[in-house]
Parts: structure tokens; sequence; C-alpha cells
């Protein structure tokens, strides 16, 4: 039995932020991240608070806005200690600007694959692998189909579903955006029967 009926008809809800956030400059393989912040700096949301030098890398950014209490070593849900940035949030949620959207004829390969390192895009796997190295090592070879993978195979799990249904032009205008890094000719989402809904949509 899939479970999906707990929650597949419960819209994305925002959690609450707790009053302080613990967070990993190694959160992917490859090298770990620098702190790019210091203690007493005022942080928003999405602000980029870790990065690396290194090809195999991501950014770490900010998930609440507040002040950074400390940067120390802590133990990670892995088992191992890592370098966090420990942010108190002041509770404003102020996030910060967005560079605003380039339509996709405007857009080049290049600023493609920038955007997707500086968001710090990593894979959903145990590895949590860097996006954009995956994109760059197959920019070499001939692809002709991009398949988005809709299918939620584990149990009770209903994000994907959820997200089809709520953002729908988000993720059609990510497949469009990897169609076009790729040179693609095709691109498809993958959805199951249990989520006809997502299909229709």
């Amino acid at each position: 039995p899939d479970n999906k009926g707990f929650t597949s008809g419960k819209a994305i809800e925002l959690a609450n932020d707790p009053k302080t956030v613990y967070i990993s400059l190694q959160q992917h393989v490859g090298a770990p991240c620098e702190a790019l912040v210091k203690v007493g700096d005022t942080v928003k949301v999405g602000q980029k608070i870790g990065d690396s030098k290194a090809s195999l890398s991501a950014p770490v950014h900010a998930s609440v806005s507040g002040i950074v209490k400390s940067i120390t070593k802590m133990y990670t849900a892995a088992g191992v200690k890592s370098d966090c940035v420990v942010i108190e949030s002041d509770g404003l949620n102020e996030k910060i600007e967005s560079s605003g959207s380039t339509s996709i004829e405007n857009v080049s390969k290049e600023d493609i694959i920038n955007k997707i390192r500086d968001a710090g895009v990593v894979g959903l796997g145990g590895g949590a692998f860097p996006a954009h190295s995956k994109f760059m090592t197959s920019d070499d070879k001939s692809v002709n189909h991009v398949i988005l993978n809709g299918a939620e195979w584990e149990p009770y799990l209903t994000c994907d579903h959820r997200i089809m249904l709520e953002q729908p032009e988000k993720v059609i205008q990510g497949l469009e955006l990897i169609m076009k890094y790729l040179d693609a000719e095709n691109g498809y989402i993958a959805i199951e029967n249990n989520k006809m809904d997502a299909i229709e949509v």
C-alpha cells in the first residue's frame, strides 16, 4: 500500500521558524564550505553564509533572518563533526532581494549553471551530490530527452505530488531550463497513475 491518502490532499504549509538554527557548512558530497559571515553579522533568509572554491561543492544559505551568534564545530545528523553557523532568528523572516527573472530565451548556458550552483541545489540522495557538477559532466554528451522524475515510490511521501499540483509553472520552467542547458529536443515529466490530478495540472 502506498498510503498516500494521509497527505496527498493537504496543501504545503510553512513550518514555524525555530528561535535558533544550526546550519552545517558541510551538507553535500565534496569540499566543505568556509563561512562567509562572522559572529555579530545580520543575515537574511536565502543569504549565502558558506561557500567553497572547490569544483565539487555547493554553497550554504541562511534559513532565517537574524544575528550570527557563533561559528562552531557540532555533530551533524550524519554523525560527523562539522563547522556550523548558529543564527538566532529575529522573527522577521526578511529575505534577500531576488535578482529578478530572465526569460528562458535570453538566459545563457553559463547563467543556468551559475544559478544552479549559487542556489546550492544538491541531489536528494544520501550523498547530496551538487547538481551543477552533474550537469557539467553531461554537457559534452548528446542528450535528446530529459525526464523529470515525478514518481514517489516511497510510501506516505507526497511532497513531489504537492509541488506538481501547487507550483506546476516552476516544475515546467525547470524542465525547460535543463533542456536548454543540455540542448535536448524533448522533455517529459514521469508521473504515476496514482497522481491523476497532477497529470491533469
